[in-house]
Parts: structure tokens; C-alpha cells; sequence
């Protein structure tokens, strides 16, 4: 079965909003998930997020997913993710997406970014975090 990269981008946002609590307090020191200070917004509405990563050994696929936040900050809208690479060294991810209710505006807004692993556990996929972070950016067109 072949999904698309929207609807791939959708699961791990909501997977991640939904679980987002679910880091644990153990989580290994070494590895971590970085957000650029400055986020894009081009013409057409569409967002990019940036920033760094680095985890080690996954049983599972892991995947950086992004959301953002202006304005009310119970409201997260996802953007993007992707697939990482959990080798140790340190990777660069950029995610983009669209947010179907209201377009963002250029200036502040928060980011979360995760990397979560899907660690099989018996027939079921469940979300195990490797690394969290929320940061404060500036959104600029362009």
C-alpha cells in the first residue's frame, strides 16, 4: 500500500501531538532534535521548518515531525515530516506543509519539533520518542 506524503505527514503530526507527553525522562542525552530560529512562508501559504537531529539505533522507522503554534497555544498545526536516520552523527531536516484552516502570518510563533520512533510491539506500531523540543521562531515571507 502506497501512502501519500500528506497523509504520512498528517499521522506522525497527530501521532506526535497526541503522545507528546510520552518522552521519557530517561531519553538518551546524546541524542536531540534542534529547531532553526527563523521558519519561511512562501506565496503560496505553504510553511518550512528547519533544523537539526541526532539519535542512535531505532528498531523501527523513526521520523522528525514538526508543528506550529501562533497566537493561541493550544492550537498546533502539523508541518511535515520525514524519515531520519538514527547512524549517531548529526543530520539536518527541513519539513513544509500548508495549515488547511488559516494562513500564518510573518513574526512569532513556536515550534515543536519531534523524533519518534515506530518500535513494533507485537502486531501493533507504537510511538517511542527519541528527542522534544519547542522553540520560539520568527516566521518571514519569502
Amino acid at each position: 500500500m502506497r501512502v501519500s506524503r500528506p497523509v504520512l505527514a498528517a499521522a506522525l503530526g497527530a501521532a506526535a501531538l497526541l503522545c507528546a507527553a510520552a518522552v521519557p525522562a530517561a531519553a538518551d542525552p546524546a541524542e536531540l532534535v534542534t529547531v532553526d530560529p527563523v521558519g519561511r512562508i512562501a506565496p503560496d501559504g505553504t510553511v518550512t521548518l528547519s533544523g537539526s537531529y541526532r539519535c542512535t539505533g531505532g528498531t523501527g522507522p523513526v521520523f522528525v515531525s514538526s508543528s506550529l503554534s501562533q497566537g493561541d497555544a493550544r492550537v498546533r498545526h502539523g508541518i511535515g515530516g520525514g524519515l531520519a536516520q538514527c547512524d549517531g552523527a548529526e543530520h539536518r531536516w527541513q519539513n513544509s506543509g500548508k495549515i488547511s484552516t488559516e494562513a500564518p502570518a510573518a513574526g512569532p510563533a513556536r515550534v515543536q519539533a519531534t523524533l519518534m520512533e515506530l518500535r513494533p510491539t507485537g502486531i501493533l506500531l507504537l510511538p517511542s520518542f527519541h528527542a522534544l523540543t519547542d522553540q520560539d521562531v520568527t516566521l518571514t515571507q519569502g
